[in-house]
């Protein structure tokens, strides 16, 4: 089979997977210069595991000798609701109000690398979801899933920034897809709603000011510019993907990504009171769960104090 051929026969079983889109990259070096400035300006802040190997992160060859190819993959989670809840309600971000998705994301990479099993005999592949030391967003920008935004989020034109991505690196040689343009144009919208100035510059995030990065990679109290900066969030932050004019576009979600009863609109006042016990009855299986609950509940106290005064441990 031509390898346009066998692109074609995965891009047909990624859309009977429920996969929005996939899309092939040249394994290649991507984005080496980005990330070392980015590292050398500090703004990973405590996320030493970013800083690990950046020649491994930036190069796929180096994470699998002889790729030939990065396969993209996007996974639509839910969109959630447009208007912002009241202040007693606990804002999770949309990705993590479901069950954990890399489960998914690596079941559907496994039957993807099944068939390609199939179509190119012989070939040596590596499954990557987040987790994986590989700057993902630039392989799938290569792979033409979409842009990155000046959120820094990946963008499709037609569905928005709410999906997932997954990667196959494979030794396979398959022919690549052409890049997207930027069509951020003069849009700063996303700028002008991060309510911490994370967003330095466009494309330009400095973690160590990003709610997301407080209430998930933040150990410890939260620093003095945090406490009364979260808005409501108590496990990352949408506020700049959701005055993106492209999610009006977005579609609903993979069914395996739906979110949980009770975790959409969840009571700030409920979540604090919660014992160990239905803490983890509530978020287990979910992305929540590796902040745990003495990190909930610092975020908790820290996103309504007014309206959650002393959280109750057990």
């Amino acid at each position: 089979m031509e390898p346009k051929e066998i692109v074609a026969a995965l891009r047909a079983e990624a859309a009977a997977l429920g996969i929005a889109r996939l899309g092939v990259a040249r394994a290649a070096a991507r984005d080496r210069d980005r990330l070392d400035a980015w590292l050398a300006a500090g703004r990973h802040g405590a996320m030493a595991y970013m800083a690990r190997e950046p020649a491994v992160r930036a190069d796929p060859g180096r994470l699998l000798p002889g790729a030939r190819a990065v396969i993209s993959v996007a996974v639509h989670h839910d969109p959630g609701e447009a208007a912002p809840p009241p202040p007693t309600v606990a804002r999770i971000a949309r990705y993590a109000r479901s069950d954990d998705y890399h489960r998914l994301l690596h079941r559907l990479l496994r039957r993807l690398v099944d068939r390609l099993d199939g179509l190119a005999p012989g070939h040596r592949q590596r499954i990557c979801v987040d987790t994986a030391p590989l700057l993902e967003r630039a392989h799938a920008v290569a792979a033409g899933i979409g842009w990155i935004g000046k959120h820094t989020c990946l963008v499709h034109p037609h569905a928005g920034s709410y999906f997932l991505l997954g990667e196959i690196v494979t030794t396979a040689p398959l022919p690549a897809n052409t890049p997207m343009a930027d069509h951020c144009g003069t849009c700063r919208r996303c700028l002008d709603a991060c309510p911490t100035g994370a967003l330095v510059a466009p494309h330009e995030l400095d973690a160590r000011r990003c709610i997301s990065y407080w209430t998930i990679e933040h150990r410890g109290d939260l620093p003095a510019e945090a406490k009364g900066s979260l808005h409501g969030w108590v496990f990352g932050c949408d506020l700049c993907q959701e005055v993106c004019p492209f999610n009006r576009f977005a579609p609903t979600g993979h069914p395996d990504l739906a979110p949980r009863p009770g975790l959409e609109r969840p009571e700030l006042a409920a979540l604090a009171a919660a014992t160990a016990q239905s803490f983890k009855g509530q978020f287990r299986g979910t992305p929540v769960v590796r902040a745990g609950k003495q990190q909930m509940g610092r975020n908790f106290l820290a996103a309504a104090p007014a309206a959650v005064k002393k959280y109750g441990g057990g």
